[in-house]
């Protein structure tokens, strides 16, 4: 992928191949560094403390905004993908790479009917092995995806949402929230995660057939913080809205791009 970067250690990368040839080595020798890569990535989360502000870096200030900003989106969608939810709508959602739970106890509970959870770990296991809740297909209406996904290496990225499509129920979404690099990435050697920018982020996306129905900025975070996006992204092509409506169509909500 032609996108330059940085990692923590301010060291240029010409692009992403450069980048994971570095860290997950050339084609042949990538199953023992790769392993390595998400060892150290598991070895990280497992000494940070298990509470709000220990999942959130210390920023644990944010979480409020946060949920905030997440219920906001999820409401959204609901209007123009769930019409019928709290009535005849069963829902079900997976809280994918749920750490403490901390996104299921302050939104996705309050929304759905049945949420269940995937720890990281599992996460990262059902990449290399396809065994998880995912397995089930058109279990779920929504897939929430945070702050999770930087851990997986380009491949596995793509390797991942390909499967989990087959756990969307017809008509169902991911939703993808995560840290956006203004440019290319940024390589957090600490933590063995990657942040991409949004452009970096919408290639990825074309690779595992996957639209975006909508995104949405986070506000209200401190300056200091990476900028964080949200992305609805579905499996079929959004329907595109006539510019020609008539005047009896034009106070219906239509698709945003």
């Amino acid at each position: 992928m032609e996108v330059s970067g940085l990692d923590s250690d301010g060291k240029a990368f010409k692009n992403a191949e450069e980048m994971w040839r570095e860290q997950i080595g050339e084609e042949g020798e990538q199953q023992q560094k790769k392993t390595q890569w998400y060892r150290e990535g598991v070895s990280y989360w497992e000494g940070v403390e298990a509470s709000v502000d220990g999942v959130l870096g210390g920023f644990g200030n944010v979480n409020e905004a946060d949920i905030k900003g997440s219920e906001a989106f999820l409401q959204t969608l609901f209007s123009e993908r769930f019409p019928d939810a709290g009535r005849n709508q069963h829902l079900v959602a997976l809280d994918c790479g749920c750490g403490i739970g901390r996104i299921t106890k302050n939104l996705l509970i309050r929304y759905f009917n049945d949420v269940d959870l995937l720890e990281p770990v599992l996460l990262i296991f059902f990449v290399f092995h396809f065994r998880s809740l995912l397995q089930i297909p058109g279990k779920y209406d929504v897939i929430w995806i945070q702050w999770c996904i930087g851990h997986l290496t380009d491949d596995d990225f793509v390797s991942f949402f390909k499967r989990a499509k087959v756990g969307l129920k017809p008509g169902g979404f991911f939703v993808l929230k995560e840290n956006i690099a203004r440019s290319g990435f940024v390589l957090d050697k600490e933590d063995r995660s990657i942040t991409r920018s949004d452009v970096y982020f919408k290639e990825l996306f074309s690779r595992c057939g996957l639209h975006i129905y909508k995104s949405k900025d986070q506000k209200g975070f401190p300056e200091e913080l990476f900028a964080v996006k949200m992305y609805a992204l579905t499996t079929e092509m959004p329907k595109r809205v006539s510019k020609n409506r008539s005047k009896g169509q034009a106070n219906r909500p239509g698709i945003i791009r």
